[in-house]
């Protein structure tokens, strides 16, 4: 960044700097200091006379967020990873001596807020009864080029939070900085992914890796972000799911696999959409789509619990239960119950009258699964608060799916409805490869008519399938949705670390 283009704050900013390297301190020292203890610890463990000799020798480090001036003596917080904590620091502890050029020339002039510092001292409460620490020394860590957003607090509370979402969302590492909660929203992430973790391996389920990098876009009906390999000179494509490898290893073996998948999708962007997304995909041998729901309340009951310590989430005036067992109803019911049509026996015409009637958008483009699709989606999804399984597909809508046992036309399918969105997509796999392959050909004919979501053929899946995959079910689950759910969020880019936004002009 040139200079005409520096804030006055950045330009003394910078001028502090050079001052620090003509006094001979190094503002971005390489040398390991020598943290004992953090903010969260002194607070949680201090006792005031009872341990005070424990806390007599506290080393911590962080960034100043606060400092209050008194002249001679200053009161400031600093943040570190585990919290924040006050220190006081005073003229004559920092300099015993005559010289006081530490502490006026470099604490009083040349430490800015969001500066990195080291502090020495001992833990003692103010007449406040605030635990704090005093310091008998400081050392600058890492200089700050670049002044914070102000974020006032009194009594524990912030006042003026940082709340534009541009600023947010594209500048995550400021964010996390100065609003409070964010951090706890991604604590709790890793807590439900390991919790998630924890279940499966539990159970004998075994973590694996399938390629990110794809020759064909297998496993969902998206449109995908395309490469080019050039090396190979091939076109080469981002993965939009990871189920077909993880069935390869159902067919080379393995009984229970599973994997958090990092998938893209080259699709719009709103409050549930990211391109780049983490899905959990587990298949089990000798299971099906019953047994499949039995262990997603489960899953999801102790994931819940694991997070929060509660199995239930307050999202906006709803309560929401993750306790077993949850609601089933088949989508051709929903429908019905939603917009008082039966579309159960009715063709791809009858269908797009259906729509036409309810003020449903239908392609020409779109075959009978998409005109169902979005029937649903747009009549029947958002009723759905509560956990709730939407049973037995249209086989059209489902080309990785065994037909259903008993149901003529339909497959053996749910997806997990909650806050009126899709948690979990999950099958009985289809595992005829013979009825797989005509699948693949139904959907090469939609994409003939312009549909852009249809799936390609995978001609190595096929030949897998035909070395004989055992019954199987699988299960795909919206990892950042399920995370808005477990911490109250209702926007997708409050769970990500770092959204996709619209590149930004960078002088």
């Amino acid at each position: 960044m040139s200079s005409q283009h520096l804030s006055e704050q950045e330009i003394i900013r910078r001028e502090k700097l050079a001052e620090l390297t003509k006094l001979g301190i190094d503002a971005y020292p390489a040398a390991l200091y020598p943290v004992n203890i953090s903010a969260a610890e002194i607070k949680e463990n201090y006792k005031g006379e009872e341990n005070k000799a424990d806390f007599a020798n506290v080393c911590v480090a962080g960034r100043i967020m606060s400092v209050r001036d008194m002249g001679k003596a200053n009161f400031a917080v600093l943040q570190d990873g585990s919290g924040k904590i006050q220190f006081y620091i005073k003229q004559d502890e920092i300099c015993p001596n005559e010289d006081k050029t530490m502490y006026a020339n470099v604490w009083k002039k040349l430490v800015d807020i969001g500066d990195f510092i080291g502090i020495k001292g001992y833990v003692f409460t103010t007449k406040t009864g605030e635990t704090s620490i005093h310091a008998t020394e400081f050392t600058i860590l890492s200089k700050s080029l670049r002044p914070l957003p102000i974020v006032k607090e009194k009594d524990g509370e912030s006042f003026d939070e940082v709340t534009d979402p541009e600023f947010r969302y594209r500048q995550r590492y400021a964010d996390l900085i100065v609003n409070p909660g964010v951090k706890e929203v991604f604590i709790k992430r890793t807590k439900m992914v390991n919790a998630i973790r924890s279940f499966l391996n539990e159970r004998g389920a075994l973590e694996v890796d399938t390629p990110v990098l794809q020759s064909i876009p297998g496993g969902a009906a998206a449109r995908p972000f395309s490469t080019h390999h050039n090396a190979l000179d091939v076109p080469m494509y981002m993965r939009i799911a990871n189920e077909l490898y993880l069935k390869r290893l159902i067919v080379g073996g393995f009984e229970w696999v599973y994997e958090f998948s990092r998938n893209f999708r080259n699709e719009g962007m709103d409050r549930t959409h990211n391109p780049e997304f983490t899905v959990l995909e587990f298949y089990t041998a000798y299971k099906d789509y019953e047994w499949m729901m039995d262990t997603t309340e489960q899953l999801l009951e102790k994931t819940a619990i694991a997070t929060n310590g509660v199995d239930t989430v307050q999202i906006g005036e709803n309560e929401i239960s993750f306790k077993a067992p949850y609601k089933r109803i088949t989508m051709y019911d929903a429908i019905q119950e939603h917009t008082g049509f039966d579309i159960s026996e009715m063709d791809e015409v009858g269908i797009r009258e259906v729509c036409k009637k309810i003020n449903i958008h239908a392609d020409e483009k779109w075959g009978k699964g998409k005109l169902i699709d979005e029937i649903f989606g747009g009549k029947c999804e958002h009723h759905y608060i509560q956990p709730t399984f939407i049973t037995d597909y249209p086989v059209e809508m489902s080309p990785l799916t065994k037909k259903h046992r008993s149901k003529a036309g339909l497959v053996e399918r749910f997806e997990l409805m909650i806050n009126g969105k899709e948690i979990a997509n999950a099958y009985s796999e289809l595992n005829d490869p013979l009825e797989q392959r005509t699948r693949f050909e139904d959907q090469i004919k939609l994409m003939e008519r312009g549909d852009d979501e249809a799936m390609f053929i995978d001609h190595d899946f096929l030949r897998a399938l035909e070395y004989g995959m055992p019954p199987t079910s699988g299960i795909g689950f919206g990892i950042d949705r399920l995370c808005m759910l477990l911490t109250g969020q209702v926007s997708i880019q409050d769970v990500l670390f770092f959204p996709m936004m619209r590149p930004e002009k960078m002088d």
